[in-house]
């Protein structure tokens, strides 16, 4: 059964959430939030699978409760639920460790379904979010990437990094084997020729990262 904690500042949404997902085979509702910081307080005593999180909220916003959900419970996914699309809020929630983004409104089977992916370790985007951040990181169509010579997966732990981010947190947040992060570790700094993560982290700045 994957346990859910529903966070949005609108009590009616939560109520409507609540409803939708009764019937939802697998899935169990385990609290609601009204804010971000209530989400962190339910989250810590609850430790629900997964996290419905809202963007725009008074007190402390849906990116930032999301960044110290996973920093704090690296073992809790967060699934963004806004009724913003906009490549900010896409971009800013996946840098603060949101494993999905669903735009409010979208189908039952749809919001299911992603709960459940996001459950299961994978990562999911609604049609339109999913073709827009494809198109976004293909070649050709942006800029030459920072530190062309490292590898896709380097530079995100490269960045990683420079989040203050420990190898054990950035296992957990790609869902990879400590060993694995260490490998990759050592090889950004090789290629860098950087002797430690300070110097990796001025570097990574130096990038843009």
């Amino acid at each position: 059964m994957i346990r859910i904690l529903v966070v949005d500042d609108h009590a009616g949404f939560r109520a409507g959430l609540r409803t939708l997902l009764a019937t939802a085979e697998g899935i169990d509702v385990a609290d609601e939030a009204g804010s971000g910081e209530q989400a962190l307080a339910l989250a810590a005593r609850i430790q629900p699978d997964v996290v419905l999180m809202d963007l725009d909220m008074p007190g402390m916003g849906g990116i930032a409760a999301t960044e110290r959900l996973t920093r704090d419970h690296p073992h809790i996914r967060v699934l963004v639920l806004s009724m913003s699309d906009d490549d900010d809020s896409v971009f800013a929630a996946v840098r603060a460790g949101a494993r999905g983004y669903v735009v409010k409104g979208a189908r039952k089977a749809e919001l299911v379904r992603s709960v459940h992916t996001v459950a299961e370790g994978g990562a999911v985007f609604g049609p339109a979010l999913a073709s827009r951040l494809v198109g976004y990181f293909s070649p050709g169509e942006r800029a030459e990437p920072a530190l062309p010579g490292l590898t896709p997966r380097e530079r995100e732990i490269l960045a990683l990094i420079a989040a203050h981010l420990t190898n054990p947190q950035i296992a957990a947040r790609l869902g990879l084997s400590q060993k694995t992060v260490r490998n990759h570790v050592s090889a950004v700094f090789a290629k860098l020729q950087v002797a430690d993560r300070a110097q990796a982290i001025m570097r990574a700045r130096e990038a843009g990262l």
